[in-house]
C-alpha cells in the first residue's frame, strides 16, 4: 500500500480508502450482511488500507454503526472520515450530529469530519464555528468538505483551512477538471475521489444499459425515465456504452482489467490523494488491489482522455452526479 499526506494535515492516508456506504444496505445497495461488511474492513486493514469513509446519512447511521463494530480493538489502526448531513449544519445540529456519530462509531474522536453537502439556507460561518469548537475539544482532528463547487469552496477557504474536498471523479465523470480541480491544486487541498468505477460501469460488470440496476442508474448518465432517477435530463446512454467499449479496447491492449486501468488513471491525476473503493466483500476488495501496482504511460492517459471526452462534454459544467440543477455551486 502507498500513503500520502492528505492536504496540509497530519493525516497520512492510504492511496485506497474503503468507502463504507454499501455497508448500510437499504434501497440503493440492497441487502448487506453485517458480518461480511466487518470482514471487509478487516481485509482492508490487512491490505494496509487505513482510511475508512462513512456518513451519518447512510441509512440513518447504519454504515457508521457497522464500521464502529468492525474497528473495535483496532481503532488505532484506522483513520475514520465521516460526514455531517446538509440538514444538520446549524451550529447546535452540527454538535449533536457529531455526538451521535461518535456513539455510532464507538470512538471518542473523528479523524476527519466533513460537510456532506452545502446548505445555502444556513450561513457557512455558523457551521464553521461549530466545527472549530469540535476541533478544539479534540472530538475532531481535521475538517473538510464534500461536494463543494468553486463558489462554496472559495467561501470555505476564506473562513477556515480544510484538508480535502471529497468529489465524484472517474473516467466517465470528469466535470471537476473544469473549475474545481484548479482551486484544489492552488490551495493544496487533497482530493478524496468517490465513485472511481462509476458505480460498477468501469469494472465491465454491465454489458448494456438495461443490465444496470435502477438503484445505480440514477446518475445523469442515464435517462430520467429510469425508476429512481431525479435529474430530469435525457442522459447519454449511447455515448456512455460506446465510450466503455473504447476504454475496454485500451485495457485489453494493455492486458489489464478495465477496472485496474480506470483506477490507475485516477490515481495519476493531479491533486488526487486517495480513492474511495466501495467494496462490499473481501473478494470485491481484492479485485481492486492489483491496480496499485499499475502505472500508465502518458500516451495511454492521453488516449483515455480522448475517448472519454464526448461524455465529459455531454455532462457539461454540472459536477453533481445525480441532480440538475446542481447542488454544487
Amino acid at each position: 500500500m502507498q500513503y500520502t499526506t492528505l492536504g496540509q494535515s497530519t493525516l497520512n492516508v492510504s492511496t485506497y480508502a474503503l468507502g463504507c456506504w454499501p455497508f448500510a444496505g437499504g434501497r440503493v445497495w440492497g441487502d448487506q450482511d453485517d458480518n461480511v461488511s466487518i470482514a471487509t474492513v478487516h481485509a482492508a486493514l490487512d491490505a494496509g488500507i487505513n482510511l475508512f469513509d462513512t456518513a451519518e446519512a447512510y441509512e440513518a447511521g447504519a454504515s457508521e454503526r457497522v464500521l464502529g463494530k468492525a474497528l473495535l480493538g483496532q481503532r488505532d489502526k484506522a483513520i475514520i472520515a465521516t460526514k455531517v448531513a446538509a440538514n444538520h449544519l446549524a451550529a447546535p445540529d452540527v454538535i449533536s450530529a457529531c455526538e451521535e456519530s461518535l456513539r455510532n462509531l464507538q470512538t471518542d474522536y473523528i479523524d476527519l469530519y466533513l460537510i456532506h453537502w452545502p446548505n445555502w439556507s444556513v450561513p457557512l460561518p455558523e457551521t464553521v464555528e461549530a466545527l472549530g469548537q469540535l476541533k478544539k475539544q479534540g472530538k475532531v482532528r481535521e475538517i473538510g468538505v464534500c461536494n463543494f463547487g468553486v463558489q462554496d469552496l472559495t467561501e470555505m477557504l476564506s473562513l477556515s483551512p480544510i484538508v480535502t474536498d471529497q468529489l465524484p471523479y472517474n473516467l466517465l465523470l470528469r466535470v471537476i477538471e473544469r473549475e474545481i480541480l484548479p482551486v484544489c491544486l492552488a490551495h493544496h487541498i487533497g482530493l478524496m475521489c468517490y465513485s472511481p468505477l462509476a458505480q460498477g460501469l468501469l469494472s465491465g460488470r454491465y454489458a448494456s444499459v438495461d443490465e444496470v440496476p435502477d438503484g445505480l442508474a440514477r446518475t445523469r448518465h442515464y435517462a430520467s425515465t429510469r425508476a429512481m432517477a431525479a435529474h430530469g435530463e435525457s442522459g447519454m446512454e449511447d455515448e456512455l456504452f460506446a465510450t466503455l467499449g473504447q476504454i475496454k479496447r485500451i485495457a485489453d491492449g494493455l492486458g489489464q482489467p478495465m477496472a485496474a486501468v480506470a483506477l490507475a488513471w485516477l490515481r495519476q491525476q493531479p491533486a488526487v490523494a486517495t480513492i474511495l473503493v466501495g467494496a462490499r466483500s473481501p473478494q470485491e476488495l481484492s479485485w481492486n488491489l492489483p491496480a496499485l501496482n499499475l502505472s500508465l504511460d502518458a500516451e495511454v492517459i492521453t488516449e483515455l482522455n480522448q475517448v472519454t471526452e464526448a461524455v465529459k462534454q455531454k455532462l457539461g459544467a454540472n459536477p453533481d452526479m445525480w441532480l440538475a440543477p446542481s447542488r454544487m455551486r
